[in-house]
């Protein structure tokens, strides 16, 4: 019940100042964790990103004013943190798929986005295995692309990203400089995270003293402490969700800032994989 009572003192803080200024160090106290753990907790959790639901709250109430009072559309922009009537008129438009000044006729279909709660939900019948180990700093190597942190959209590109590496032979490339059979799986690293995005490499370790080939990015990984989770069928997007809304509640452990990885283990046919979360104990 503790976090469940932290996470809708956040929400409460974020809905009693959707008219201010909203701090996301703020946010992250009230729940108790760092505001890096808590930005990347939150979209797992609801699936929309911490800044895109204030967003989503902030035109809903305005869409709400915009029908009820005789307000100007300039000054319920700025009430809710838009610097110019055209950049509201954007927002607005993209979210509702009216103007704000055709709000106030008859018969004008809107979207209302409630303020979100947190509540109990019966889970914990299916074990999440876990281990915690040390690591010294390492290098790996490869090809990555922007994702949207969105989760809709992610799921999606994701998927498109791979397609092109491997219409670009990114794996095969790989695996040769390594001296690999070609099918011979990689990782996956998801680090660079903003509010709107982040970036998703396949890429794999770079040995030790051995220059990286021009054509790829380089990823330094420095010292951390990892939580990883073996995922025997590979169903990463699932364990992706029950670690961020079962594990990290409950394990007194916090994200941190650094790359977050799926390792991928076999040859075509035949892989396991892990996903690994850097993390200190809170």
């Amino acid at each position: 019940m503790d976090w469940l009572d932290r996470m809708n003192d956040a929400m409460d803080y974020i809905e009693s100042n959707l008219a201010d200024n909203i701090s996301y160090d703020k946010i992250a106290q009230l729940a108790c964790c760092s505001t890096y753990h808590f930005q990347r907790m939150f979209p797992f959790i609801t699936g929309v990103t911490l800044s895109e639901y204030i967003r989503r709250r902030r035109l809903t109430l305005a869409a709400f004013e915009l029908q009820a009072t005789d307000a100007k559309v300039i000054d319920i922009a700025m009430k809710y943190g838009y610097e110019s009537p055209d950049a509201f008129t954007r927002a607005f438009k993209s979210l509702h798929g009216v103007m704000p000044a055709s709000v106030r006729g008859m018969g004008v279909s809107l979207k209302a986005y409630p303020k979100m709660t947190f509540r109990i939900s019966m889970k914990g019948d299916t074990e999440m295995n876990y281990r915690i180990e040390s690591r010294e700093a390492f290098e790996m190597f490869g090809f990555y692309g922007e994702i949207s942190r969105e989760q809709d959209k992610a799921f999606a590109e994701v998927p498109q990203f791979l397609k092109k590496c491997d219409d670009d032979l990114i794996p095969d490339r790989i695996n040769e400089f390594l001296g690999r059979f070609h099918d011979t799986t990689l990782h996956s690293a998801v680090f660079d995270h903003t509010d709107t995005a982040f970036k998703y490499m396949i890429c794999y370790h770079l040995p030790k003293g051995v220059e990286v080939p021009q054509e790829f990015a380089k990823l330094s990984v420095p010292a951390l402490t990892w939580a990883i989770f073996p995922e025997p069928q590979c169903e990463m997007q699932i364990l992706w969700k029950r670690i961020y809304s079962e594990w990290f509640p409950t394990s007194g452990y916090e994200q941190v800032e650094g790359p977050g990885f799926e390792m991928y283990y076999g040859m075509a046919g035949h892989v396991i994989g892990e996903i690994w979360i850097p993390v200190r104990k809170k």
